[in-house]
């Protein structure tokens, strides 16, 4: 199993598609004057060309509503230009993975020196290491800053950056990313239309659907959070729950934040995304965080990552665990913390425990659509998450910190 991704343009002639003899399906990846406007995910019944009459219809049924809101929305007028963008770091917390962060770094690099002069910090946060590889990798590029955060653990290492980094902005990005050419233009045009916010989240496409487990999870909705702008206030119109269920903010592998903000706020939770005990829960926890402190989140389409996805049905199995313990021990620890929220956070359990089930009745009635084990994985790991987790994690990260005093 394994899908060809093309990149479309919608405005210009669409060609006939080749798909290769390998593949077993296609993912449209379609842009409408460069801006992402959709993806599209197709399994073909055998190779062949798709026509571009093909194309279009296919288009036109899944997507036509939005092209022709594109189309109103341009002839209203151009998107604002920042007249002062905020200085930048963009931060790579990375552990053990030299060849992922090269990639990156060449997706990010020509963002970075567009203009001679670099535009941007780049700052590589070596997380626990066992070896120097990352180390001489950043060494051949001047214009990176290598650092060393010896405490294992993703808050942890973000919690350096937030030290280390000289940016009025903090941008993070996981190693398994590769930023799209205009990445760092999509944040600019979302700080232009919201100088008040305190966070950005973007757009999170596959890198690749070379495997059944990265298609199961492409189709499952992977890490998108669609294609239109959201600005999340204080309120948001018939969710009850709101902000509680903070995974609709986006995802942290693609994230800025303004950096005084966080140092206001105390920094990410070091009890959270701890490595394999609890590889989770860090980011919803900020999200949420900054929704409560009183400032906008904005989630912006054009601010795009490309992400590569586990490509092992186990290790996706492990990552829709870690979701739901990341999950609840986020609830645990802020129903702890935000009384006033605690009433939303029962119901949101309550919910999520209901959805869940639901989801795992039906894909055992129909588990040729989604295997009913990843569904049960994610329940397992709710139900962890909630006995405890994050108590449990406060105590491990503790030692942790007494052992480096």
């Amino acid at each position: 199993m394994s899908y060809v991704i093309v990149q479309l343009e919608v405005t210009q002639p669409l060609p006939t598609l080749e798909v290769p003899p390998d593949k077993t399906g296609v993912a449209l990846i379609l842009r409408r004057h460069d801006r992402p406007v959709g993806l599209l995910l197709k399994p073909l019944p055998e190779p062949g060309p798709i026509s571009g009459a093909e194309l279009a219809d296919w288009i036109a049924q899944e997507i036509g509503a939005k092209l022709l809101q594109e189309q109103i929305r341009a002839e209203l007028g151009t998107p604002p230009s920042p007249d002062h963008f905020p200085s930048l770091t963009v931060a790579i917390c990375t552990k053990d993975r030299p060849d992922y962060v090269a990639r990156l770094l060449r997706s990010l690099l020509p963002l970075q020196q567009t203009q001679g002069e670099p535009r941007f910090e780049i700052l590589v946060v070596d997380n626990a290491p066992s070896d120097d590889r990352t180390k001489q990798l950043v060494t051949t590029c001047p214009s990176i800053r290598y650092t060393r955060e010896p405490r294992a653990g993703l808050d942890f290492a973000r919690n350096h950056a937030l030290r280390e980094a000289t940016g009025e902005l903090l941008a993070f990005l996981d190693d398994d990313v590769v930023v799209d050419r205009h990445w760092l233009s999509g944040l600019q045009e979302a700080w232009a239309e919201n100088p008040d916010a305190a966070a950005f989240t973007g757009l999170v496409l596959p890198y690749e659907l070379e495997t059944e487990a990265q298609i199961l999870f492409e189709q499952r909705g992977g890490f998108r959070r669609g294609f239109e702008k959201i600005r999340y206030g204080q309120v948001l119109p018939k969710n009850v729950e709101y902000p509680c269920g903070a995974g609709i903010f986006g995802a942290g592998c693609n994230m800025t934040f303004r950096r005084d903000l966080l140092q206001a706020i105390g920094g990410f939770d070091e009890a959270l995304d701890t490595g394999a005990p609890l590889p989770g829960g860090g980011d919803i926890d900020m999200f949420y965080r900054v929704i409560r402190a009183g400032y906008p989140l904005v989630y912006e389409p054009r601010y795009l990552v490309f992400h590569q996805h586990r490509q092992e049905l186990d290790k996706l199995r492990r990552q829709y665990w870690s979701w739901g313990l990341g999950v609840m021990a986020f609830i645990t620890k802020s129903y702890q913390v935000d009384p006033t929220q605690r009433s939303k956070f029962l119901r949101l359990v309550v919910w999520w425990f209901k959805d869940k089930l639901g989801q795992l009745v039906r894909s055992v009635t129909a588990p040729e659509q989604f295997p009913p084990t990843m569904i049960w994985a994610e329940l397992w790991g709710g139900i962890t998450g909630l006995l405890g987790e994050y108590d449990r994690s406060c105590n491990r990260v503790a030692v942790i910190r007494r052992q480096y005093e």
